[in-house]
């Protein structure tokens, strides 16, 4: 929508060291890389958080964009809610400060925090530890003697996950609002994009002045199903797996078929999990044709990059770029990495990272030389907007266009009610009075809410509303996108469900009198005929919420 509300304004920058948000999850694999170049910098992860305000030419505020080195997971793998991660309630934060009288999701303003260079950084800033013994396992297997990997796990600051969300977002949030409120370098010159479809699978990389490498078909290696700290994976992989498991080679064999000769020694000293390069059906497995792109605003230069690049490869980015761009005239650019845009392709890691093969070394899906060939392509951008020839760039090799995507492997059921009930009948009601601190919880007869993802009747599942007695009406002060609610939907068996909503009554509360509604859609389904989706809506009873009995 924001193609329809242009309008002229203004651009400031400012840059500034985020302390106590982030710690480096593969720190072996960081020591892979030279001492020398590891001595240029005082962290193991990239500190810098850049800003931009953004106003109207009348100094009216529109927005502020963000890049900050930090992986949105604080909320584990365990986590069962659809919700914002810390980015997410850093920019709940900002947003929720200049849309004032705005419920969540909604107003003018737009606080976006992008990611960087995040690949090998975590939230989790306590570091791992064996969960069953309490000693550390920051060791290059993320394993523990008692357990193995499964028991390596990342936690804190808080005390639980949504705890150190809240931490590590405000941490974020405090620290953009006071870049954000101090920016006075405007950001001027021209707007200038280059863009180029690059096929990821046959760059030949020009290692220096006699030697040559290229990137391969892209592959998984063992300590991808290792996964990391900040979420294990399954079974018996661990990081750091430089030799493939019999076991598993076998089983994919039989049910994938056996990776080529070529795609394995391409790879090496990666152990091939899944050759997903070589896997085409019912669509390829993973993209061979991938964008690179730099959009420059005067001195300014966003390198959008196709995945998750770790600190040293961001910094080795940055560093080639910003050469380029001064090699050919244009002096002292900033250059930001802007991660995770336009077609995904996983981790990035420096060729001596890769050799440790962690997690992110293993999911470096085009092989040792990926960051080479990155690299190599991003100069070239540079360079063309530099000398001002982008209109002379090839576009590449088009992506496919898959006009038929994967059908769901689940049926869609018709959801049903228990006998003389209906849907949004309270099951569970609320109690007639609470104290701030507490929660309120109703549980109704639900309905399952991929049919309201699905048909947009309402924007929320939830709300709370408090009644305002002199217009004898009723106020939404919370929606599902508030920190304070919680929408959980329990499946049962032949198409019954419940849904219970929490509201975690905060200490600013207002007394007064409330009440929560539930929003569903129900899929009904008779036989022989389509499937119907209908719209349903539900209220609990009034409570009263006092300050104190």
């Amino acid at each position: 929508m924001a193609h329809r509300n242009m309008k002229p304004g203004k651009i400031f920058i400012n840059k500034g060291i985020v302390e106590g948000a982030q710690i480096n999850r593969s720190p072996s694999s960081y020591l892979q890389n030279p001492e020398s170049e590891r001595a240029r910098y005082s962290s193991n992860t990239d500190k810098e958080m850049v800003v931009l305000k953004m106003q109207d030419l009348n100094g009216a505020e529109l927005g502020l964009l963000s890049w900050f080195a930090i992986h949105p997971v604080s909320m584990n793998n365990s986590n069962h809610l659809v919700n914002s991660d810390n980015v997410g309630y850093a920019s709940y934060l900002f947003e929720q400060e200049k849309n004032k009288g705005y419920l969540p999701g909604q107003g003018p303003y737009v606080a976006a925090f992008a990611s960087s260079n995040l690949g090998d950084v975590s939230p989790n800033v306590l570091g791992p530890r064996c969960i069953n013994t309490g000693e550390s396992c920051d060791n290059a297997n993320s394993s523990c003697p008692i357990g193995g990997p499964s028991m390596c796990v990342a936690a804190g600051p808080g005390q639980d996950m949504l705890h150190s969300t809240q931490i590590i977002g405000r941490i974020i949030y405090q620290r953009a609002k006071e870049l954000y409120d101090s920016a006075s370098q405007e950001v001027t010159g021209p707007l200038v994009a280059a863009h180029q479809w690059v096929n990821m699978t046959d760059v030949t990389v020009q290692l220096n002045s006699t030697h040559t490498a290229k990137t391969c078909k892209p592959a998984l290696g063992y300590s991808f199903a290792a996964g990391t700290i900040d979420g294990f994976g399954s079974l018996n992989f661990t990081q750091g797996t430089t030799v493939g498991d019999p076991f598993w080679d076998s089983l994919r064999d039989q049910i994938l078929g056996k990776p080529s000769g070529e795609i394995k020694e391409c790879h090496k000293p990666k152990p091939i999990l899944l050759h997903t390069g070589e896997l085409t059906k019912p669509h390829p497995w993973h993209p061979d044709i991938v964008d690179v792109q730099i959009v420059t605003i005067g001195y300014l230069a966003i390198t959008a990059i196709p995945g998750e690049f770790t600190t040293m490869s961001g910094r080795r980015l940055r560093e080639a770029v910003q050469a380029e761009f001064a090699t050919n005239g244009m002096q002292n650019m900033t250059i930001v990495i802007s991660g995770l845009c336009n077609v995904y392709t996983h981790y990035i890691t420096t060729f001596e990272e890769y050799q440790a093969q962690r997690y992110e070394a293993a999911s470096t899906i085009y092989g040792p030389h990926t960051l080479s060939a990155y690299i190599q392509l991003f100069r070239g951008l540079a360079k063309a907007i530099a000398t001002d020839t982008v209109a002379n760039l090839s576009r590449g090799p088009e992506p496919p266009f898959f006009k038929q995507l994967i059908a769901s492997l689940i049926p869609n059921i018709a959801d049903r009610t228990p006998i003389g009930k209906n849907f949004g009948d309270v099951l569970q009601p609320a109690q007639p009075t609470y104290r701030v601190g507490e929660v309120v919880e109703v549980t109704f007869v639900g309905a399952n809410p991929k049919n309201s993802a699905e048909n947009q009747t309402h924007e929320t599942f939830l709300t709370v509303e408090k009644y305002e007695a002199a217009s004898a009406s009723w106020w939404t002060v919370h929606n599902d996108a508030s920190w304070e609610t919680r929408f959980y939907w329990h499946k049962g068996l032949l198409g019954h469900s419940n849904a219970t909503i929490q509201w975690h009554i905060p200490d600013t509360t207002q007394p007064g009198i409330y009440r929560i509604r539930y929003f569903g859609h129900s899929r009904k389904q008779e036989f022989l005929k389509p499937a119907v989706i209908l719209p349903f809506e539900s209220a609990s009873s009034a409570f009263e919420v006092v300050t104190a009995w």
